[in-house]
């Protein structure tokens, strides 16, 4: 199979998980896009329920499509992943949505957390910041996506102001990971608001899971 070939297949899969794992929005809407070579990814065309491989558009470093084709509610939305492939060198992923209780916090305009391990685990060992508003994929909302990129340069996602989540790592099955460990701990938030409120970690918590993860590798 072909490097995009490959991709793309992990694209499709990722998409199933995410509903499997129930962390997506009423509609289903969702982007996720993963990096080929020379500057080039490959990008969901618009909605991605029953998504198939062929349906997998090919883009290039100057935003254009160069093989297969987008909806417009997704060729809006090029540049938002293509400024985290060029901030995120190591980036090999990355994936939007509009995953309920995440999105929320976005709506809030309140980063969230982190105060469920999961999060330490899979690659979000800090808050999730917020991006400022701006339209979906203007230079405003791309601008806005770059400076926190610059400003929190350990930060594996961003909550996209009155949007939603975008999430990054190595490859779609690490980004559902952390998309899927990021909801679960939103819902936890909002449910431990009611009997009082969430507790941070103590701390030495990230090196602790660290050292535990260490233990039983491989």
């Amino acid at each position: 199979m072909t490097e995009t070939g490959d991709r793309a297949g992990q694209i499709v899969e990722a998409v199933r998980q995410l509903f499997e794992a129930g962390v997506m929005s009423h509609s289903g809407h969702a982007n996720l896009s993963a990096r080929l070579d020379n500057g080039r990814f490959l990008l969901t065309p618009g909605f991605v329920r029953n998504l198939t491989v062929g349906q997998v558009a090919t883009v290039g470093p100057d935003g254009r499509v160069l093989e297969g084709q987008l909806q417009s509610s997704s060729a809006e939305i090029i540049a938002m992943h293509g400024v985290v492939y060029r901030a995120r060198p190591g980036v090999g992923a990355v994936i939007h949505t509009h995953s309920p209780a995440a999105t929320a916090f976005a709506v809030a305009h309140r980063p969230l957390p982190c105060r469920t391990e999961p999060l330490l685990r899979f690659g979000q060992a800090e808050q999730v910041p917020v991006v400022a508003w701006g339209p979906r994929g203007s230079d405003v909302s791309v601008r806005s996506i770059a400076e926190v990129l610059r400003d929190h340069p350990t930060t594996s996602a961003v909550l996209l102001a009155n949007h939603g989540l975008m999430a990054f790592g190595a490859d779609p099955a690490a980004v559902v990971q952390l998309v899927t460990a990021i909801e679960e701990s939103a819902e936890a938030e909002l449910a431990a608001a009611a009997i009082g409120g969430a507790v941070d970690f103590p701390e030495g918590a990230l090196e602790a899971v660290r050292a535990s993860i260490a233990r039983v590798a491989p």
